[in-house]
């Protein structure tokens, strides 16, 4: 049975979408890094096994998708995602009252592994219900960008919100 085309590629783009909303951007980056090379994997396979490039293409770019972008949420876990606006930085989590985090925890900061790295110290993120604790590490400013807001609660209109942390 042949797979039109229209379809293969409606479902090719479908699955590059669908994991990158609400997430971090290592999981962004890593599912359109995974799709490229999945897509171009799948070509050449496709092509050495009846010049099926196009379907090869769709069906690598979809499974690549889908594995960079689980690879890079998996550093978004580990990290703590970093975002690159307070607008993208902000929750839907809404409290009445701010629950305090636990002590910060103590931490050795290692060596600075380039001069344009910046230090982020290590803190409690609310995860839902919860506080984890993200240690400091190592980052390189995105671009045009040079100064890290810890994340925060802010005072809005029915309670407060919930800021991750984000580049300004």
């Amino acid at each position: 049975m042949k797979i039109p085309t229209t379809l293969i590629f409606a479902s090719t783009l479908a699955a590059l979408s669908s994991g990158c909303v609400g997430t971090g951007p290592n999981t962004q980056q890593g599912a359109v890094a995974g799709g490229a090379l999945g897509a171009l994997a799948g070509a050449i396979v496709g092509n050495n096994s009846g010049h099926r490039t196009l379907e090869g293409a769709a069906i690598g770019g979809a499974l690549g998708a889908v594995a960079g972008g689980t690879i890079g949420n998996s550093v978004d876990q580990q990290r703590g995602t970093i975002y690159r606006s307070q607008a993208e930085a902000t929750t839907d989590v809404v409290v009445q009252e701010v629950p305090p985090p636990p002590p910060p925890q103590p931490e050795v900061i290692v060596v600075q592994p380039t001069p344009a790295a910046v230090w982020i110290q290590g803190y409690w993120a609310y995860e839902g219900r919860r506080y984890m604790w993200v240690p400091g590490y190592w980052e390189t400013p995105p671009p045009q960008r040079r100064v890290f807001v810890q994340p925060h609660w802010e005072r809005q209109p029915g309670g407060y919100v919930y800021i991750r942390g984000y580049w300004r």
